[in-house]
């Protein structure tokens, strides 16, 4: 009997500390395994190391939940050590658990639908012309958390002409040739390993300076990863941690139904990934963080930003900014062939008073070498709808303006200018660039979920011959309600 009586306190014991640890639903960012699926789609060297990480995460999750006595189970006479038939196969509250888990999983399912129309029309300084007008959109999925560890994910982007000429390709809206795509851009695992940290395998979008989705067109930029991302704190009164840090094998361009080698797609001659990692501080109004990006024999990204605000009065704020990039070749200098380094310094200043921001900004680009942007949008403050403003001895001011009109009207607008100087090398000139922006979206009524956004600029380049560009941009997003 003490056998018994013993044996009966241990399942109680156990119960209890499995009732404090069952994890919970993550709050960590977006920074996991379906290796079958996509050793076909990517290439077979990613099959053994995810199917590596989801098994050791899976079994140890399913060890955690066996080993657990069935919380309301009976007191019976069975002895250690012996299994009757009813018991044989698996205890039955873990396989209720897992149909509950997989049920709210599939309850949780988050399922978005977003059509797209967008024409683009630009003069360039060459005198050549860039139109189309395509109409396509997305369709995808993310489940809720299958035994409270693993969630997936999937989207299809597309985009048909409606207009483009053969003669006038380049807008980025279609494939070149001006031709349509369908692809599936996003395909992966999330798994939650703690509270705070969270794992991604698979094809996603992923957000940070220099390597980001950069969805300016029909479809955004998606990347062949596996990353981890964590986020600690409140970001208030501790403040809070914002990391991650991965490996990125390949990229799926914004207008491309293929994914290639990061290298590749930098313009290198070799095949490589990128390894990022980078951390964020911030607390209340202050954040300060870091990041860098190693390419083997291709570049080296490191960049810094922090940021600061200072109330003024009861309804304005003065926010202030610094950013520093700094880019140099490595190992074998496989992008250039040859030994370069390029840096950028910018700030910014902004003045909100209720309804408006008020920004003035300054950045300075020096080096042996143009700053470059390969896998995302390039991040300095001067960098606007047609130009970076990153060359090689330019500096560049901005001044920009913008106003939200009343909430229930949708409305906002921004106009702005940017003066670069004359860059360093001889057949470069300085250019100045005019935006205007009028972007409508209903907050509420049978249009919600609707964007409209129509965007001009003005290009006047200081040549001899004054030549200008000049792009105008109209386009139209709706996520449908479901």
């Amino acid at each position: 009997m003490h056998d018994a009586d013993n044996r009966n306190a241990r399942q109680g014991r156990i119960a209890h500390r499995r009732r404090r640890v069952r994890p919970r639903r993550s709050r960590a960012p977006l920074f996991h395994d379906y290796a079958d699926a996509m050793t076909h789609r990517f290439g077979y060297r990613w099959t053994a190391p995810a199917a590596a990480i989801a098994l050791c995460v899976a079994t140890n999750a399913v060890a955690q939940q066996v080993s657990s006595p069935p919380e309301d189970a009976d007191q019976d006479s069975t002895e250690q050590g012996q299994t009757h038939l009813d018991g044989s196969f698996g205890p039955l509250t873990y396989e209720a658990w897992v149909r509950e888990t997989r049920r709210k999983a599939f309850q949780d399912t988050d399922w978005k639908f977003q059509a797209r129309t967008y024409y683009i029309d630009r003069d360039k300084y060459d005198d050549s012309e860039s139109e189309a007008w395509a109409i396509g959109g997305s369709a995808g999925f993310k489940t809720g958390y299958f035994r409270e560890r693993f969630a997936f994910g999937a989207t299809l982007y597309g985009s048909a002409p409606l207009y483009a000429p053969d003669e006038k390709d380049g807008t980025l809206l279609l494939k070149p040739g001006q031709e349509g795509y369908a692809v599936l851009g996003e395909a992966y695992v999330e798994t939650l390993l703690s509270e705070d940290l969270q794992m991604t395998v698979g094809a996603r979008t992923f957000d940070t300076p220099y390597l980001n989705k950069n969805d300016s067109r029909m479809a955004p930029n998606t990347f062949l990863a596996a990353a981890l991302q964590g986020l600690h704190g409140d970001g208030k009164q501790v403040g809070q941690w914002r990391w991650g840090a991965g490996y990125f094998d390949k990229i799926k361009e914004r207008n491309s139904d293929e994914f290639v080698a990061m290298s590749d797609d930098a313009g290198a001659s070799i095949k490589r990934g990128v390894y990022a990692s980078g951390v964020n501080y911030s607390k209340g109004d202050l954040s300060i963080g870091a990041i860098n990006y190693w390419s083997s024999n291709v570049i080296n990204i490191f960049y810094t930003e922090a940021k600061y605000g200072v109330p003024v009065g009861e309804h304005a704020k003065l926010k202030f900014a610094a950013q520093y990039s700094d880019q140099r070749s490595v190992g074998d200098d496989r992008l250039t062939g040859s030994d370069f380094d390029a840096h950028q310094w910018g700030v910014k200043a902004e003045l909100e008073i209720g309804s408006a921001l008020l920004t003035t900004a300054y950045s300075d680009a020096s080096g042996d070498r143009d700053m470059t942007a390969p896998w995302s949008g390039y991040p300095g403050y001067t960098s606007v709808q047609v130009e970076d403003f990153n060359r090689a001895g330019e500096a560049a001011w901005l001044l920009r303006a913008s106003y939200a009109f009343p909430k229930h009207t949708g409305l906002s607008a921004y106009a702005l200018y940017v003066a670069g100087s004359d860059p360093d090398a001889p057949s470069a000139y300085g250019r100045g660039e005019t935006d205007f922006n009028l972007q409508w979206s209903p907050p509420e009524g049978p249009l919600t979920g609707l964007l409209v956004r129509l965007r001009y600029a003005l290009v006047a380049q200081d040549d001899p011959g004054d030549t200008d560009t000049r792009d105008l941009r109209v386009m139209v997003f709706y996520d449908l309600p479901f």
